[in-house]
């Protein structure tokens, strides 16, 4: 057992002693019948704290099962019903957050108050959620036609599968199973192998809630389990957060078995600081959303377009801030934490030599600095680069990692061109003080989310998440009123209550008259 203190001093602990996470099914764990597992690691200590069971086809096939059979009865609850079981969720996730907190940091690597970050946004998706009745209803028109009324309605698909990230453990799922369970649909989550801790946890507090067995159910696994949510045609639909390869795949295969398909890829973010801008808040922005979570965020900044005459005097605040982050153990107090795994931090270590072989300029090098941490963690520090080119692998790729890399321009002009013929699209900013410049970039960059000022602009729950270009397959965003309209299919009745003045035959094509 591991001790770990919050930014609000409470003393938890978390579960570190091996062992074998099994699934969740019908609100109980479930171990299956596969032998296979991953390990889960502390990347703070490097260390394996336990491990994940992966599911076999048999084990999949299982899950879905219960799923299924849970659906005809959640799909009928009333919707009085559905939102007192939302509501009871909501107080015990804002009861217990600092608990789940302790558990990302503990697999993810985090800092605790990024960690709490994470799981007070997702709370958003569950609060826009608990508004489920007014989100879900219909419309009628009277006598559209002579004493023919037309009316509309919203109802759940059935199961839909929700395949998540490592990144966000908690928030990136309740981006959509809140709203999927308050549209009456049944759930299957399948979290990342690298961090499953959470989901698990999250199935504890439904349960606890009182929601019905079977409407959450947690798989674990890899791409076993991934394919038979793609492929059972029990499942009706897919929701999808990863890198713009799966997405591409996970967007095909499932589309190609029927299913409505919403998948959020890859990210290349770009910042762009025009001359008038607040240098220190430019700074302090760039040093934030680049190197927060390490990185390992699909909205995080991670090329930083500077107007020449101010790039200088922007990348010396930019390192003067660098010198004061500490890395290390994200539940001593760090900045910043650990990358997930040791492949993945070698991975970004691969980037940083090739950044500096193909010719960019090594400002702060985040692989000779000291780590606030056990030898063995999974470090590297934040890591700067200047003068990078569009050609260079730093630059082109999604690194996921703490590198930061400046690209300078010689105008707003050449700073849009630059970020609009970049294949993603998923997130950027503009800092500035000019509003005509502003409302200029908001109206011409081709990117799904949009920052001014504001470096990393996720939306609030109330509005719809997701990017433009190879950054979303599938045209739904994520939450929001576009999650309601995801999670549920349209029906249209026309009624005529019998009418002796309407009988007789006519085979003609009704007139609405």
């Amino acid at each position: 057992m591991t001790t770990i203190t919050d930014p609000d001093a409470l003393s938890i602990t978390t579960d570190t002693d091996g062992g074998v996470l099994p699934h969740w099914v019908d609100g109980a764990e479930f171990p299956g019948d596969s032998t296979r597992t991953a390990p889960v690691y502390d990347p703070a200590t490097g260390q394996v704290a336990k491990q994940v069971a992966l599911a076999s086809e048999a084990d999949a096939d299982a899950v879905i099962a219960a799923a299924h059979a849970a659906f005809p009865a959640w799909r009928d609850a009333s919707l009085a019903k559905r939102t007192q079981v939302l509501f009871a969720f909501r107080e015990l996730l804002n009861a217990r957050k600092a608990e789940g907190a302790a558990i990302i940091t503990a697999e993810h690597g985090k800092v605790l108050s990024d960690a709490l970050g994470e799981i007070t946004r997702g709370q958003e998706i569950v609060e826009l959620a608990c508004g489920l009745s007014h989100l879900l209803k219909g419309s009628l028109t009277e006598n559209a036609s002579t004493k023919v009324d037309v009316s509309s309605l919203r109802q759940p698909l059935g199961v839909v599968g929700i395949i998540s990230p490592f990144n966000f453990p908690a928030m990136v799922p309740m981006w959509f199973f809140p709203i999927a369970i308050a549209a009456g649909n049944a759930v299957v989550l399948k979290p990342s192998e690298k961090d499953p801790s959470t989901a698990n946890w999250l199935a504890g507090l439904w349960k606890e809630a009182g929601l019905p067995d079977g409407v959450f159910n947690v798989l674990h696994g890899d791409k076993v389990a991934v394919d038979a949510l793609l492929t059972d045609p029990r499942v009706k639909a897919i929701s999808f957060v990863g890198s713009t390869p799966i997405a591409q795949y996970v967007y095909s295969t499932g589309t190609a078995h029927g299913k409505r398909v919403q998948a959020l890829g890859g990210a290349k973010n770009h910042m762009l600081v025009l001359p008038d801008a607040d240098l220190d808040l430019a700074a302090d922005a760039a040093v934030n959303a680049g190197f927060g979570s390490a990185g390992e965020r699909c909205m995080a900044i991670s090329a930083l377009v500077a107007v020449d005459s101010v790039a200088d005097e922007l990348i010396g605040k930019i390192k003067d801030r660098m010198a004061t982050l500490r890395t290390g153990d994200g539940r001593r107090g760090c900045d910043m934490g650990p990358l997930v795994t040791g492949a993945h931090r070698d991975k970004v270590a691969g980037y940083v030599a090739a950044g500096v072989s193909e010719g960019a300029e090594l400002v702060v090098d985040g692989r000779e600095q000291e780590f606030d941490g056990a030898a063995d963690g999974f470090w590297l520090g934040p890591t700067l680069f200047d003068r990078v080119t569009t050609d260079m692998s730093i630059y082109t790729d999604e690194i996921f990692g703490p590198v930061l890399s400046v690209v300078r321009v010689e105008s707003y002009d050449e700073g849009l061109d630059l970020i609009n013929a970049n294949p993603y699209g998923n997130g950027t900013a503009i800092f500035t003080n000019d509003g005509g410049a502003a409302r200029r970039f908001q109206n011409e960059v081709q990117v799904g989310m949009v920052g001014i000022n504001v470096p990393v602009p996720v939306p609030v729950g109330y509005y719809s998440f997701g990017g433009w270009k190879q950054s979303l397959f599938g045209d739904s965003h994520a939450h929001g009123t576009e999650g309601f309209h995801f999670f549920t299919r349209g029906k249209v009745i026309t009624t005529r209550w019998l009418d002796p003045s309407h009988g007789g035959l006519n085979l003609g094509f009704p007139q609405n008259v």
